[in-house]
């Protein structure tokens, strides 16, 4: 039914917008071209006023010029200059099609106009200089006669032909004007042939449509009252069934949350089973790290102490040749760098420097170390006398740092390494933050060439849910690792 009602009112909205947008384009287009003509008609009329003006003037020039020379009172007072100045620039003005008055109107000629004012153009020059000359105060009295007896001979035939410009723009104003009904009277017969074929043609199909929507929207409704009616002959079965359904149903609640209850319960068991088993686990791996430590350092670590002593003894005897003196050089110097390297084994291993001084003092002597093997930057940045925790806790959180920091040396191809120890009386922040290539954690799971990193992040997550704490690993391609483990110190304080 939405579909429906969607679709009926966009077929009439797009019918009723063609409709009256067609019309509305035909009023305007009309109201447009009516004022643009009427605008031009005022101009027109304006022009055919000054044009009329020209004959006045130039009649009143005559008379004012006749008074000058007889010597007789006048009641003009116009100045004769100003009047003569007005009608030659008037006439330059329309002969040009630019008249200046309160604003600049265009004189619209046609060739006929153009070819009247060529054909008055000699008259007129004839009467403008006999003007300047009744004008001019050198003048004789005898040129200003001459020049009043040229006015007096043209002046007619400037009268008649001006009016004849004058009957020329009001014809041809006129002529626009009949212009101007014929496009209204076009305008009007276009609306009102729109409007039929809107009526034949959109009106008509828009109300068969509807009448056609209408007789289906009844016909649902009788369909759906029938419908209804048998929906009430099933009601009936339906809320008996509803009924047995909602009993069944509430039994099914009870059986799902004591089924829940159960298997959370045996989830928590199983989770501090194993919880129990991994701190058993990491605690054995402790110890046989402990022991072998104990192994290389008190064992192999003496012997080869013993060894490099029985060599060094033997320095002071004389070698038949340079050859042996230079092997037995690099073998002392090779028993050198297995007792070193046994010494670093047995320090990773189980550090000694953590069970008498504590984490700061390790953190700082691991990054020293670091540094001089790897030849990377890394800098311990914390409190190296803060409050020792229990043993277990601080064994924890040494080897998570040491599991970061050989991943940032292995994998992140940094430049420099920050090993962060924040602690105070509530709690303790541990960070491992490096500046090389970075990784998305989530592809870290499907490359086929991390499972060393995998199992490495792992065994740090579970080190720190043993300790009670949380691990956040913040990391971007080429903008580095953030390791971060946050946790509470209530219960780990000696």
């Amino acid at each position: 039914m939405k579909q429906l009602d969607q679709q009926v009112a966009r077929r009439l909205t797009r019918f009723y917008v063609l409709a009256l947008t067609t019309i509305a384009v035909l009023v305007v287009s009309g109201l447009l071209f009516i004022r643009h003509t009427i605008s031009t008609h005022y101009d027109d009329s304006r022009v055919v006023n000054v044009t009329g003006r020209q004959r006045m003037l130039s009649q009143r020039l005559t008379k004012l010029a006749l008074l000058k020379i007889t010597g007789l009172p006048a009641a003009d007072t116009v100045s004769f200059d100003s009047l003569l100045h007005t009608w030659h620039q008037t006439h330059l003005q329309l002969r040009s099609g630019l008249l200046a008055m309160e604003k600049t109107y265009t004189v619209r000629k046609s060739r006929q106009l153009d070819s009247m004012f060529t054909r008055i153009d000699p008259v007129f020059n004839s009467i403008y200089r006999s003007f300047a000359r009744i004008n001019d105060a050198q003048a004789t009295q005898a040129q200003k006669k001459e020049a009043l007896q040229v006015i007096l001979r043209d002046e007619l035939s400037f009268v008649q032909q001006m009016n004849d410009i004058v009957f020329q723009f009001d014809s041809e104003s006129f002529e626009q004007v009949r212009y101007l009904e014929q496009i209204e009277w076009g305008l009007t017969l276009a609306t009102l042939l729109t409007l039929l074929i809107e009526a034949l043609f959109v009106f008509r199909p828009v109300v068969r449509y509807t009448k056609n929507i209408v007789w289906q929207l009844a016909q649902s409704e009788n369909d759906l009252q029938l419908a209804n009616v048998h929906m009430e002959r099933t009601n009936h079965e339906l809320e008996l069934t509803n009924q047995h359904l909602a009993a069944t149903n509430h039994k099914l609640v009870d059986t799902q949350q004591e089924l829940l209850r159960t298997t959370e319960e045996k989830y928590q068991l199983q989770l501090a089973e194993e919880t129990i088993r991994l701190a058993a686990l990491i605690e054995g791996q402790e110890e046989e790290r402990r022991r072998f430590a104990r192994e290389l350092h008190d064992g192999i670590g003496q012997m080869l102490t013993g060894l490099k002593l029985h060599a060094e003894t033997m320095k002071s005897i004389k070698f038949a040749d340079e050859k042996q003196r230079l092997r037995f050089e690099e073998l002392c110097q090779l028993i050198y760098d297995i007792i070193q390297t046994t010494r670093q084994i047995s320090h990773n291993l189980m550090p000694s420097v953590l069970g008498d001084f504590g984490l700061g003092a390790t953190l700082q002597l691991l990054a020293d170390q670091t540094m001089r093997s790897s030849g990377i930057n890394v800098i311990f940045d914390g409190n190296r006398e803060a409050k020792r925790l229990n043993p277990s806790t601080e064994i924890g959180l040494y080897r998570i740092a040491q599991e970061a920091l050989n991943n940032a040396i292995k994998y992140a191809d940094a430049q420099t390494i920050r090993i962060s120890l924040q602690q105070n009386t509530r709690k303790l922040d541990l960070a491992v933050i490096d500046d090389g290539r970075g990784f998305t954690v989530k592809a870290v799971r499907t490359e086929s060439g991390q499972l060393s990193v995998i199992n490495g992040l792992e065994t740090m997550r579970t080190r720190t849910r043993l300790l009670n704490g949380t691990l956040t690993i913040t990391s971007k391609p080429k903008k580095g690792t953030k390791v971060v483990v946050n946790m509470a110190l209530a219960d780990n304080r000696q």
